[in-house]
């Protein structure tokens, strides 16, 4: 029978998976610190014999969860998970080495697709709403045109953009929306030329 404990989350600093090894005889001695190799994050394991506690950096929604589990279930038994509160989904397991390193390996997956989704959506989501709304207003006063001469246009929205487009000629304009000061320059105008082709 292995007389080791597995314990793994995902840093949200990093993104890397973090497991850590530890002896049942330590773990019931003493505290345990898993830290990940960035030094900016680590998962803390305290007992009082009886109960064990953690303290984990969440990689899904950045924050520190707490947990418990008696002493029979970590030491003797195959695992546990540990969700977070705001997103559902496991963020940490203790237990079998085996059984850790293969969950711990498919939650690296789940938060890098989901970190690359949140990154795919918008530079910065307030930015591209308060774009989007002022070319609405622009457009509700006649303010959106084409130099050739054309007012019917179609808006394709981007990462970090907003792009004006000609139904007639094709002519574009893009607009950008990915930070402050380009908002503040759209609100300086009051009309939006497409330059036709």
């Amino acid at each position: 029978m292995d007389d080791t404990r597995s314990f793994g989350y995902i840093c949200p600093r990093c993104g890397k998976s973090v497991i850590g090894r530890r002896s049942r005889f330590s773990l019931l001695a003493a505290a345990a610190n898993i830290e990940c190799e960035c030094g900016k994050s680590a998962m803390q394991v305290e007992t009082d014999g009886q109960k064990f506690r953690f303290w984990v950096p969440c990689g899904f929604c950045g924050k520190t969860h707490q947990g418990e589990c008696d002493a029979k279930t970590l030491l003797e038994g195959k695992g546990i998970g540990l969700s977070c509160p705001e997103t559902k989904q496991f963020c940490c397991y203790a237990g079998e080495n085996d059984r850790v390193e293969n969950a711990v390996h498919e939650l690296e997956i789940l938060a890098e697709k989901e970190k690359s989704q949140k990154d795919d959506a918008f530079a910065d989501s307030l930015v591209m709403y308060e774009v989007l709304s002022e070319v609405k207003d622009i457009a509700a006063r006649g303010g959106i045109s084409c130099t050739c001469g054309s007012h019917d246009y179609a808006i394709q929205v981007r990462h970090a953009a907003v792009d004006l487009v000609c139904k007639n000629c094709g002519g574009k304009l893009r607009v950008p929306a990915a930070t402050d000061e380009d908002l503040d320059s759209l609100c300086c105008q009051m009309t939006l030329r497409i330059k036709g082709q």
